[in-house]
């Protein structure tokens, strides 16, 4: 395991390896950071429930733009421009999560529960992590991040205890995103999850973050009242 702490005068002095692996996960990070404002803000933004909602989902693709900026200029030190994810269409975001919109407030509020969620999972993986710079940034993001998931955790379970129709809707919207959320954490056997945890890039396996995470929203949808999904119907990567 690599215990270095890098800074960014030292990037250039690390192994090629290294390199090309932190700048994957910085771009990638970059795209999915940017990818949450691309699927709601345009029908979500006008159709939420008040102006108070309004401001949620304004604040909320305002603070991950945010997010976007920092992993971005963290690219650039590095020899990365990621701009190109500022340009490019939903259907072809790294990350398969991205490559489709939110239209019902029920899907936002799913979204800011689940996906949210594993993106907070991929910041903490960061933290005292070899490459400093990364490690500084995280830090001031992941306050927010989990503001987004309170907001999300709380709205959707106060819609679906509401019964009928609305626990409906946010069940279907669990059964859209449980699988994609599970599918973010990647193969349990990837040889390159395995290149990061060597280099110091990340702390766990996909496997086993994908496990932690399925604990920690396993109680959570049972107190919502709402079925859990097959943990493995409509995965892509098992």
């Amino acid at each position: 395991m690599y215990t270095e702490k890098v800074e960014l005068q030292d990037f250039e002095k690390q192994d090629p390896e290294y390199q090309d692996l932190l700048r994957r996960v910085v771009t990638i990070q970059s795209d999915c950071e940017i990818g949450g404002p691309h699927l709601y803000v345009k029908d979500v933004l006008p159709s939420a429930p008040g102006r108070g909602m309004q401001l949620v989902v304004a604040r909320t693709a305002a603070e991950e733009i945010d997010h976007f900026r920092k992993m971005a200029r963290i690219a650039g030190e590095i020899g990365t421009d990621v701009s190109h994810v500022l340009r490019w269409p939903n259907q072809k975001r790294y990350v398969e999560a991205f490559r489709t919109t939110i239209t019902n407030w029920e899907g936002f509020a799913v979204f800011g529960f689940l996906v949210d969620r594993v993106g907070k999972y991929q910041l903490d993986e960061f933290l005292d992590g070899s490459f400093q710079p990364l490690d500084r940034a995280v830090r001031t993001m992941l306050p927010e991040e989990e503001g987004h998931i309170d907001f999300g955790t709380n709205e959707a379970g106060e819609l679906a205890l509401r019964g009928g129709e609305w626990k409906e809707r946010v069940q279907r919207a669990i059964d859209y995103w449980y699988p994609k959320s599970l599918d973010m954490f990647g193969h349990s056997e990837s040889p390159r999850s395995e290149r990061f945890r060597y280099w110091g890039l990340k702390r766990r396996s996909n496997s086993q973050a994908r496990e932690e995470y399925m604990a920690e929203v396993t109680p959570l949808m049972e107190r919502m009242g709402v079925s859990i999904p097959d943990p493995v119907k409509d995965r892509l990567y098992l």
